[in-house]
């Protein structure tokens, strides 16, 4: 797999941008900043498969522009649109992918690679409180929907 590489966006862009992202919304401007320095942007074509489930991860990705389908073998799990991310949990492990990504439009994404993050969190232990932080609140969320779905489950109706 080719994706194309490219440095469009200057710092403040980015981090504005990724600011905007449910990750990092909790995050100060200035860990911002520093994670901005290692982003990569890339372009995915639509059709283009970004990873496949079963592929060792390495890196997350946050979608700036287009689309981006979710899937197990045929089945769509999820569309992702602007502002979201996927393979976050390659910034802290390296798994196999559970699932696999495919573009389903023309894509700007932000490429966040698991050893340079892990370099900057070497060097800067409040980039790591963040992310862990941020990612801790995320499961949080999570653990919160399924419980609900387990009791909607149950019960029949909504909560």
């Amino acid at each position: 797999m080719s994706l194309h590489h490219e440095s469009k966006m200057l710092l403040v862009e980015k981090v504005l941008f990724l600011k905007s992202v449910s990750l990092f919304e909790f995050s100060p401007e200035y860990i911002l900043a520093e994670i901005a320095d290692i982003v990569k942007e890339i372009e995915v074509h639509t059709g283009q498969t970004i990873f496949k489930s079963g592929d060792i991860g390495d890196s997350m990705y946050i979608i700036m522009k287009g689309t981006v389908n979710i899937h197990k073998d045929e089945k769509s799990l999820t569309n992702l649109h602007e502002n979201d991310f996927f393979g976050e949990l390659s910034l802290l492990d390296t798994e196999t992918r559970s699932a696999s990504a495919t573009a389903m439009s023309h894509c700007q994404l932000m490429k966040i690679d698991q050893a340079d993050l892990y370099e900057l969190m070497e060097s800067r232990m409040e980039v790591t409180r963040a992310i862990i932080k941020t990612l801790c609140k995320r499961l949080r969320r999570q653990n919160e929907m399924s419980i609900r779905s387990a009791i909607q489950d149950s019960q029949g109706f909504n909560v």
